[in-house]
């Protein structure tokens, strides 16, 4: 065995080797790159901390302003109840001390309910919602459907003599809505009155102090309302869903519900498939705003879009301010290329060869007319200019005015011309059995299969006047084209004479000899 050396005894040094520096070296450095990279994770680990921390601290003064908004509205809306109620009790008893002193005086009325201007339609509208006649102020309505921006205009004030305005629109329209009670005899469609009507109520029913916040409808009105929109929603089952129903009612449901105030939550879905349906209608987009469809907007645009419904996109982006996000140019650029193609594919139906020139024309005119219209509606002029989509407008109409030009067609009876030449054969007396007849009716002829060999039209050529009648023989129905035809010259009929034989020869069965100038 060795022996065990001494501790404290001295031992010979060994030399350190380079490479047990290097990895000593190595090691330093990993060590450092670590400490370097925990470090940074710590510091970002603390700033997201702190963003965090402030964001939250934001959001709980946004939620303490949020509730102190609240609390304060609540606090006026309390208040202002009592107000509002004297406001609407003082409102009733004028209008009932109007209405007594109008049922009592004896004024004769129209019975026509026709008045001369503005004033005189007041008047008469005042009259009817004074005495609270609903069926009458529905029948003078919807008779002065040519006068809707005057209409418009008036009767909101002429509501606001109603006793009870809610009570007396819902009895007005009901005719029509929730069910059109007139059946399969309801004629002309009377949605528009009725969307007039719910739209001039909403000015009289607002709150006179605190605004659209609260709508002045009794807890009872505002139950029948209800009633009214489940009413239509089962109706609408019953004719077979959203893809069956007018768009008008679809605006007259969605005016109901605006109008009262009786905007469902857990049916906004519903509300939303309504909406999208019937984009179309000019007012959806602020009606959707107002079912509380705000927040919906921007996948309602995009599924605009994917349906091909490009220039309804535009209008609802400006509605609720998302240009920035759906560029309107681009959209209404989209929506021409749509039209032009779905023009191409109406030409090319077979289904529609008579009508297609005309259907796919009036299909692109009216991509055009709106297209230009939301243009000059939105001022986008500077980035979408006009000029040459109005070019296009006006040649597509010239191109339809010349269509419905009159053609001139020839007289029945053959005149010789003005200076005494000969007089030209019919066209069917190319027929093979044709001949001049003292009968009424010519006999039935057979066709000549030698017909079926002439490749080209033959224009007008001389033939002896003896061999033909007064009266023209039946229709040809290998008549040639008068457009392959030459022009006649006023006059006299061109041609080099030709080897005609006479009528009595088509029995035979021969063809006549045309010269071969004629095939070219």
């Amino acid at each position: 065995m060795g022996s065990i050396p001494d501790p404290g005894e001295l031992t010979e040094l060994t030399q350190p080797s380079f490479d047990e520096f290097q990895r000593q070296t190595s090691l330093m450095t990993s060590c450092t790159l670590l400490w370097k990279e925990l470090s940074d994770h710590i510091n970002s680990l603390e700033q997201n901390l702190m963003k965090q921390s402030e964001t939250l601290k934001r959001k709980i003064e946004v939620l303490d302003s949020e509730t102190k908004a609240s609390l304060d509205s609540l606090k006026k809306r309390e208040l202002s109840i009592e107000d509002s109620v004297k406001i609407a009790l003082s409102r009733v008893e004028f209008n009932t001390k109007a209405a007594m002193r109008t049922l009592g005086d004896d004024v004769e009325d129209n019975p026509d309910g026709e008045v001369d201007d503005g004033d005189g339609l007041l008047q008469h509208l005042k009259s009817t919602c004074l005495k609270m006649e609903a069926k009458e102020f529905w029948s003078f309505v919807i008779g002065k459907k040519k006068e809707i921006d005057l209409l418009r205009e008036k009767i909101p004030a002429a509501l606001s003599e109603c006793i009870d305005p809610a009570r007396f629109v819902m009895e007005a329209i009901s005719e029509v809505f929730p069910v059109d009670k007139r059946g399969n005899e309801g004629g002309s469609d009377l949605a528009w009155a009725c969307v007039l009507i719910l739209e001039s109520l909403i000015p009289v029913v607002v709150d006179p102090v605190i605004g659209k916040s609260r709508i002045l409808v009794t807890p009872s009105m505002k139950e029948q309302a209800k009633e009214i929109a489940e009413t239509w929603k089962k109706s609408l089952e019953e004719r077979g869903g959203i893809e069956n129903v007018k768009t008008p009612d679809v605006h007259t449901f969605l005016q109901h519900l605006v109008t009262f105030g009786i905007v469902k939550k857990e049916d906004l879905e519903f509300y939303r498939k309504l909406v999208v349906a019937s984009a179309w209608r000019k007012q959806m987009p602020k009606l959707a705003v107002s079912l509380g469809l705000g927040d919906q907007m921007p996948d309602m645009i995009e599924e605009l879009i994917s349906k091909g419904q490009q220039l309804d996109a535009v209008h609802f982006t400006y509605e609720v301010g998302l240009v920035d996000k759906f560029p309107p140019v681009p959209l209404l650029k989209s929506f021409l290329r749509d039209a032009k193609k779905a023009a191409s594919s109406i030409l090319d139906d077979p289904n529609n060869t008579g009508r297609a020139a005309q259907l796919a024309a009036r299909k692109e005119q009216s991509a055009l007319r709106a297209v230009i219209k939301c243009i000059e509606e939105y001022k986008l002029e500077a980035e979408f200019p006009p000029e040459n989509l109005k070019k296009r407008l006006e040649q597509l109409e010239k191109t339809k005015t010349e269509k419905r030009k009159p053609v001139v067609v020839p007289a029945n009876k053959r005149t010789r011309v003005n200076n005494g030449g000969p007089m030209p054969p019919a066209k069917a007396g190319r027929l093979t059995n044709a001949y001049v007849s003292s009968f009424p009716a010519p006999p039935p002829f057979v066709r000549s299969p030698s017909h079926t060999q002439y490749p080209a039209p033959v224009p007008g050529y001389p033939s002896p006047p003896p061999m033909y009648g007064s009266r023209s023989p039946p229709t040809n129905p290998y008549a040639y084209s008068p457009e392959a035809a030459p022009p006649p010259l006023a006059g006299s009929y061109p041609g080099a004479p030709m080897n005609y034989p006479a009528y009595g020869g088509y029995g035979n069965g021969l063809a006549p000899a045309y010269q071969q100038a004629y095939y070219r």
